[in-house]
């Protein structure tokens, strides 16, 4: 008698449970709707007019009609030999911001790890131009490289590097070089900050065996230390190389694209055709090829990543 009034009980106790947890789901997207309509509002909603806007022709103009073309644009796209041009700076301008920003934060990581003298000042230090906003290094930039009042010229000049004054953003085959100096420079504190949280991760005894084994400083660091970064820096190189393929601030407030194009990035080329030109429909075209094709090689390069650690 008592195995059947439990069996009675328990539908009810399941039934006032489960009332439960959708009252408490209920609560909680209350609680988050807040944030969550701001992100509908500037982020998936202009998301899903740049789609509609690519199968169209939008153009500026008060009077201007849209009308709706497919996939023309597309195809327009994949003939014009402007944006194959950008691409193919964007892609040289990413991979060398992030594979070189990469490496001289690793090495900035390696170093603030260690039991130095000053570290938290220095710590500090480095997170400088994270603080500040694009446009403002910029034009700090633009001053650095001013070719007859900036200080690099100066120190060259000093030093005995160079004979005459270069104007490094305007030169054609310097221009994309500088550029990318100042990017590596701008994106160092995020890539170093995740390292070296990644370095302080790793067990102590993983060194210490190491070293009680013989092993050399760069052996350690080789089968120890990058072997145990890995999902750290796929994480950040992938977020790098993200963000640095979609820049626009930055390089528009030092050369706006030029000179003649050499550092026109592909979001530069979009603004151009929408802003310059008032071709709407074709820049949001640009951005949805654009965002398939770095999905497409960041899924590839996460992938191989993936499948080297497995």
């Amino acid at each position: 008698m008592t195995l059947t009034a439990d069996r009675t009980r328990r539908p009810a106790a399941d039934h006032r449970g489960a009332g439960k947890r959708s009252r408490q789901g209920r609560e909680t997207f209350v609680l988050m709707l807040p944030a969550l309509v701001p992100v509908l509002i500037f982020s998936v909603g202009p998301l899903l007019y740049g789609i509609f806007l690519a199968f169209t022709d939008a153009r500026s103009g008060r009077n201007a009609v849209t009308s709706f073309v497919g996939l023309s644009n597309f195809g327009d796209l994949m003939t014009d030999a402007d944006f194959w041009a950008s691409f193919r700076i964007g892609l040289i301008w990413a991979v060398s911001v992030t594979v070189l920003q990469f490496l001289a934060s690793l090495g900035l990581a390696l170093l603030l790890n260690e039991d130095l003298r000053f570290r938290s000042f220095t710590r500090v230090l480095v997170l400088v131009p994270w603080a500040m906003p694009p446009v403002v290094i910029g034009l700090m930039w633009r001053l650095v490289y001013h070719p007859n009042a900036g200080i690099l010229n100066s120190v060259l000049n000093d030093v005995g590097l160079l004979d005459h004054n270069i104007d490094w953003l305007n030169d054609f085959s310097i221009a994309l070089p500088a550029v990318i100096v100042v990017g590596i420079w701008t994106g160092m504190p995020q890539t170093t900050v995740v390292l070296l949280a990644g370095l302080q991760g790793v067990p102590k005894e993983l060194y210490e065996a190491g070293h009680m084994d013989g092993a050399s400083s760069f052996r350690r660091f080789w089968s120890i230390t990058l072997p145990q970064l890995r999902p750290v820096i796929v994480t950040i190189t992938s977020l790098d190389f993200v963000w640095n393929i979609n820049q626009f601030g930055l390089v528009y407030v030092l050369t706006q694209g030029g000179p003649g194009g050499q550092t026109r990035l592909p979001m530069l080329f979009a603004y151009e055709e929408a802003f310059r030109y008032g071709f709407f429909g074709y820049a949001a075209t640009l951005g949805v090829a654009f965002v398939i094709v770095v999905l497409a090689v960041l899924g590839l390069y996460i992938w191989r990543q993936m499948r080297e650690a497995n």
